[in-house]
């Protein structure tokens, strides 16, 4: 959170909250723009929508993006090992199942929906892949004594390809506004 403090201090109209999105208490205050980076979807619909849609002012954007990230187009025999590292594994507790269908944002009062795509590509080596999974909610609550041995097969499995792994990316923006 400090970084993000840093990255935008001399910006005197970015708020940042670290806080339950439908549970953070806002008061009375109006945003001209909800932005979401790959994290909108975790939130049940009625949630996300509805609380979105009452912290904008009338003319207000949400903003969410995604990322799909092949990695089996570009590394297939490396996507084939990570795979059985998955089957073995990979054993959360709770199962993620939600589900968010973006456009559903117009069923919550907003209109002009309107959806981007743009094209990208990354590498990571072992440990800055593992770091970035990391970051996925159904890979931190991995437990014991799988998470010990996930980590360890994806790193075997990437170092064994020359310490890389390839994403052909897919972002797609979707944009909506408040009447």
């Amino acid at each position: 959170m400090n970084f993000k403090r840093n990255k935008f201090k001399d910006y005197n109209n970015i708020h940042i909250v670290n806080g339950d999105f439908g549970l953070y208490d806002y008061g009375d205050k109006k945003f001209d723009l909800v932005y979401s980076a790959a994290t909108i979807q975790w939130i049940p619909e009625p949630i996300a929508f509805s609380k979105s849609f009452e912290l904008l002012k009338s003319g207000g954007y949400l903003a969410m993006m995604t990322l799909h990230g092949d990695y089996k187009t570009p590394n297939e025999t490396l996507y084939t090992e990570l795979q059985e590292v998955y089957s073995t594994y990979f054993k959360p507790e709770t199962q993620y199942t939600q589900r968010l269908i973006y456009r559903n944002a117009l069923n919550y009062g907003f209109v002009d929906f309107q959806e981007y795509k743009f094209q990208s590509e990354r590498t990571y080596n072992a440990e800055s892949y593992i770091e970035y999974l990391g970051t996925h909610c159904d890979h931190i609550v991995l437990q014991e004594p799988y998470r010990t041995n996930f980590y360890n097969g994806i790193r075997a499995a990437i170092l064994k390809h020359h310490d890389k792994i390839n994403f052909c990316d897919t972002i797609t923006l979707y944009l909506t506004k408040k009447p």
